[in-house]
């Protein structure tokens, strides 16, 4: 029994099996068991006060979801046949509210033999269903629990006999506080795992399904069901998560993202089409799940009045069918795979270029007016040897020594002076620590590099191609 220590244990039953606990394993394994719970509703949570006796549990919000499953004895059925079949054991309990649940799914007996389970509270009788359960059903703590039991108090019946303001005053007010969300007197907050996301799909299966191609219908079936909606509220899907449950239990999640607002059934079907072939189905998958997390606006477009055969496609068409190979791409080589450069507002070189999205992002699209860059920067300045002076004071060294060879340069064209950004905050854009003097260099064969000086040594930035 839980809190028997271990000799003990194995004097009763020598062929115990003794493992290391794993606390974090357990969150993991039962924040995953909630996120499979929301087959039944979007509201779940882990309950996070200590069972007495060991053993964990969920909170299930199923307010106007268990008409779907047939009412609300036919779901807890469901539910604890599926995770016995997981290899759970479970008690469940449904009131009308949270602590009159978790008290009925932990010290109240149940019904028929077959449901000794499962302890389902009609509505309104939690008060008098709940006055003869021991005072360990409220959720308090164990001192608490403890000194109402010193004092004689064990029943909630006894407890709530009690005149508050005493009790109050030699216990908390934790004690009556409980004692009124169990009876429904004051109202108990339930907060989900997750933000409930109102733009999601699903789909449930007479059989488990396990080919490729019948995920790919199921995952097409999902992108038209979110369609007319999307259309009517002139929106379109930018980040969209395909979640598969498994039979056993476990969740099969695919992400994909557009480039620009998408609605179109078979592009966005097509977007999971390289995730799933690789998918591993196991005893099959019994329902589906598509969630659109992002979305922006998506009005009409204006095209051509007139296409002939062999006109070439005008400017919607062609950032359209841009738009979707992009996404292809994404979605085939990972969304950190294809960017593209944008401006960032800083005249300091490093900071000037940021890489965004492949399209939109949020980056200005126009490149600043600034002196000459190159189109290659060095991955961090590099000093070079000075060999030879330059004619005049200021300029570059004449020749100099860099990447093992010597420069001997012709032309020299400056300079361009960047002083650090001091209204930049600790930790934001990087900025030199000090002024720097930067020159478009030439040698004698024609190759230009970007040079600058910093205080008294010469540092080359860049190449010019």
């Amino acid at each position: 029994m839980p809190g028997m220590p271990l000799t003990d244990a194995r004097a009763v039953f020598p062929a115990l099996v003794v493992a290391e606990a794993d606390p974090a394993a357990d969150a993991r394994a039962l924040e995953a068991l909630a996120e499979w719970c929301v087959r039944y509703t979007p509201w779940t949570a882990v309950d996070d006060w200590p069972a007495p006796g060991g053993g964990a549990g969920l909170f299930l919000d199923i307010t106007g979801c268990a008409h779907l499953f047939g009412g609300e004895a036919a779901l807890l059925r469901d539910l604890r046949d599926r995770l016995r079949g997981f290899g759970f054991s479970v008690r469940l309990g449904l009131a009308d509210t949270k602590g009159a649940a978790w008290a009925a799914a932990r010290f109240m007996a149940a019904g028929a033999d077959e449901d000794d389970d499962i302890a389902l509270l009609p509505e309104g009788s939690q008060r008098q269903l709940l006055m003869g359960l021991p005072v360990e059903s409220l959720r308090l703590p164990p001192a608490v629990v403890e000194s109402l039991k010193r004092l004689g108090v064990r029943r909630v019946a006894d407890l709530d006999a009690l005149p508050r303001a005493p009790l109050a005053a030699r216990l908390g007010r934790e004690v009556g506080k409980r004692l009124d969300q169990a009876l429904g007197r004051v109202p108990e907050p339930f907060t989900p795992r997750a933000a409930v996301e109102p733009w999601r799909a699903r789909i449930h299966f007479a059989e488990p399904i396990a080919r490729t191609e019948d995920v790919e219908a199921a995952t097409l079936t999902l992108c038209r069901d979110h369609h007319p909606r999307l259309e009517r509220e002139g929106l379109g899907a930018r980040r969209l998560v395909l979640e598969l449950f498994r039979v056993d239990g476990t969740v099969i999640r695919r992400t994909a993202g557009t480039s620009r607002p998408a609605r179109d059934p078979a592009h966005l079907a097509r977007l999971f089409k390289e995730g799933l072939d690789d998918i591993d189905a196991g005893f099959g998958i019994e329902s589906m799940a598509l969630t659109l997390t992002a979305l922006d606006p998506l009005g009409a477009e204006q095209t051509g009045f007139t296409r002939g055969a062999g006109t070439a496609p005008d400017a919607a068409e062609r950032a359209a069918e841009t738009a979707r190979l992009l996404d292809r791409l994404r979605t085939r080589l990972g969304e950190a795979n294809v960017l593209r450069p944008a401006p960032r507002e800083s005249h300091v070189p490093e900071a000037a270029v940021t890489t965004v999205e492949a399209a939109g992002g949020g980056a200005p699209e126009a490149w600043p007016m600034l002196s000459p860059r190159p189109s290659r920067l060095l991955p961090r300045p590099e000093a070079l040897e000075p060999v030879e002076p330059a004619a005049h004071a200021g300029a570059p060294p004449a020749v100099f020594r860099w990447r093992r060879r010597a420069w001997r340069l012709a032309v020299a064209e400056g300079p361009e002076r960047i002083g650090p950004e001091w209204w930049r905050t600790p930790g934001g854009i990087p900025a030199p620590s000090v002024v720097r003097d930067y020159w478009r260099a030439g040698d004698e064969a024609g190759r230009r590099l970007w040079l600058f000086r910093k205080g008294s040594d010469w540092f080359v930035q860049g190449v010019f191609p």
